[in-house]
């Protein structure tokens, strides 16, 4: 039986793949073109349809449900994909920290869950349906690791031991595993460290082996690549300054009311969904914001690909060094106070300044806190958006664009799914 690994290596691009020589090693490198926006939950939506965002519904990292007046980023569902047929259906399959894991019906499985008590506190771990008990046999996920300030190469090298356990002892017919630390420092820093393509090479290397070891064909790919970025563009204050965008004060700080507001954005990283409350709003809306520096474009979300009902009235598009950032208050005073924690479900919009941190020793504090058992706060997180040094989202050169290495690849992201069943000798979906 034929069987197949897919390494997904955020941020690894053409010119940066003579860093990875393990991974150029196993294939032809070929660029290919991702969906707009090309952010993870999309890009990976598309990997697993074969559809563009308009069908399979997945417009960005998170959107608008006008029906609760709540803006969602980072859910797990692989109900929240519109498309009735995925990649692996009909294929044994192991799906290790892919997004859209869970309710998935993959044979295995594992993706962070943290369990949350009713007084607000939060332990961290991993659903681990691999039968193959991983944190017995590896130790605890390094969840600190995996996003915020201190994330960086312990997770991608604990994924890919778990990977090569996975493919060594189950031997699934496919198994589609993702190594995300290289994407963290390339937001942090203008220049992209070769270190960091160096150490996902090793991480990757330790899957090649495995799948040599059972006679499993490795596939690498990437989802989108980082461009250098040097300033933010905050498009809720430009709204808000318009009379458009409505917030409430309270005790915790300013929260945004996007059922009351009569425009805002849902900023993710190089492209931000506008929602107008009333239609006779968009053409002022749209010329508020062509006008506004950084801002490349203003186009209807069916001119993109992206036409959906979770998407905005009005889709932004960065200019190449610019990125959306989501802040809606005016004053730093009135800031909520999630603003300065970590905290990826709560904000209303993607905020890569969490990679950052305002003191060490704050931290420490607060840890003691929570182990004294006293109520905390992990506000560690500075108020900052010119920290960040790269950014992705909108097409790129095919140079610094996103690449699958593999036997006869194809060059476009929606062929990918029947590429693999092709490989695997299954029907196209």
């Amino acid at each position: 039986m034929k069987s197949v690994c897919v390494i997904n290596v955020v941020g690894l691009t053409p010119e940066l793949l003579k860093y990875a020589p393990n991974i150029a090693a196993i294939g032809t490198s070929v660029p290919w073109s991702p969906p707009v926006p090309a952010v993870t939950c999309t890009s990976q939506a598309t990997l697993l349809t074969g559809e563009l965002p308009s069908s399979h519904g997945i417009v960005a990292n998170g959107w608008y449900y006008r029906e609760t007046s709540e803006v969602r980023f980072w859910q797990q569902s692989r109900n929240l994909i519109d498309c009735p047929k995925l990649l692996y259906d009909g294929i044994e399959t192991a799906k290790l920290f892919w997004w859209f894991n869970q309710h998935s019906g993959v044979r295995w499985s594992v993706t962070p869950k943290p369990h949350y008590g009713c007084d607000g506190s939060k332990v961290f771990d991993i659903l681990d349906k691999t039968d193959c008990n991983l944190t017995n046999e590896l130790g605890p996920f390094p969840f600190f690791t995996f996003w915020g300030p201190n994330a960086g190469l312990p997770c991608s090298g604990w994924i890919s031991k778990a990977a090569s356990v996975v493919v060594r002892k189950n031997k699934p017919q496919l198994t589609l595993v993702y190594l995300p630390h290289l994407d963290y420092d390339f937001q942090r820093f203008t220049t992209p460290d070769p270190k960091r393509v160096a150490e996902v090479d090793q991480c990757a290397k330790r899957i090649i082996d495995a799948c040599g070891d059972v006679g499993t064909t490795p596939i690498v790919v990437s989802e989108y690549g980082l461009v250098p970025v040097h300033r933010p563009v905050y498009i809720n204050r430009i709204l808000r300054n318009a009379d458009l965008l409505d917030v409430r004060d309270g005790p915790f700080g300013e929260m945004l009311m996007p059922g009351d507001s009569q425009a805002f954005a849902v900023a993710d990283h190089q492209v931000a969904h506008v929602y107008v409350r009333a239609k006779e709003n968009i053409p002022r809306v749209r010329a508020l914001l062509e006008s506004s520096e950084g801002i490349e474009q203003v186009v209807a979300p069916e001119d993109i690909g992206l036409a959906h009902s979770r998407s905005g009235d009005l889709i932004a598009l960065a200019k190449p060094d610019a990125w959306f950032c989501y802040y809606y208050w005016l004053d730093d005073r009135y800031a909520p106070d999630f603003a300065r924690t970590v905290d990826i479900h709560r904000k209303p919009g993607y905020d890569p300044v969490e990679l950052f941190m305002t003191s060490k020793t704050r931290a420490m504090a607060r840890l003691l806190q929570k182990k004294l058992g006293f109520r905390y706060k992990m506000d560690v997180i500075p108020l900052d958006a010119n920290l960040v040094k790269g950014s992705h989202g909108v097409l790129t050169s095919p140079e610094k664009g996103p690449l699958i290495i593999a036997p006869n690849p194809p060059n476009k992201m929606v062929h990918f799914a029947n590429y693999i069943r092709g490989l695997l000798g299954k029907s196209p979906l």
